[in-house]
This record gives C-alpha cells, structure tokens and sequence, in this order.
C-alpha cells in the first residue's frame, strides 16, 4: 500500500482522528490515570482513589476510551467476586514520559501561574 493512499494527518483539523487522539491524551483525567498506571497495575476502585475528584462515569469512560485506543489493558479474572485490573499496554507505557513532563512542569510552575492570576485580577 502506498503512502498516498492515508489522507494527510493534521491535529488543527477537528476532523482529523489525530486531534480527537490529542484530545484524548491532553485530557486531565488521562494524564492522571497514565502516571497512575505507570506505577502498576489497579483496580477501578484504587483508580478512584488515586485520581482524586474523578467521578465514576469519568473513570470508566476515560478508561474505555484508552483501551479502545489500545493504551491501557483490561484483565477480567473469573473470581468470586470477579475481579478487573487495568495496566498500560507497552504502546501506553509510551506516553509516561511526555504525560509526566506535563505534570511535572504544571506542579514546577505552579507558583508562578497563581502569581500571575493575582496581578491579573488586578487590571
């Protein structure tokens, strides 16, 4: 197959399914959850608990997206009480790195950002 047979991908073109894929991966739950899984492996619940303010309806459609994309794995184990686990695929583990420098630099400028909100208020 040729490589003029794929349309050109361009993210500033709403229509294009890499914006809806940046959309997906700039989300704050997504990032969240990503450095999340990073760690290992969790269940829904320990999800929630970690992503503090998440709703459940968040977390189940932020992780059904990112397995639909085939960023993170579901695992289902026929226990009594069935138990489900959720992991970064090695194509999620890809994202560690750029999501974490997203964190990292929002928690590293943060000071900066509320100073500024404050001399803005001012004007």
């Amino acid at each position: 197959m040729d490589t003029e047979d794929f349309p050109p991908f361009d993210v500033y073109n709403a229509d294009c399914p890499t914006s809806q894929v940046l959309t997906l991966i700039s989300a704050r739950w997504t990032i969240l959850l990503v450095g999340a899984l990073a760690q290992r492996p969790h269940r829904f619940g320990e999800l929630r608990g970690l992503v503090g303010g998440i709703s459940p309806k968040s977390l189940t459609k932020t992780l059904r997206d990112l397995e639909r994309d085939g960023i993170v794995r579901r695992e289902v184990f026929a226990e009594v009480p069935p138990r489900t686990v959720y992991s970064l695929t090695d194509f999620g583990r890809s994202l560690i790195e750029p999501l974490a420098a997203l964190r990292n630099w929002s928690e590293s400028n943060i000071e900066t950002i509320l100073a500024a909100r404050e001399a803005h208020v001012g004007t």
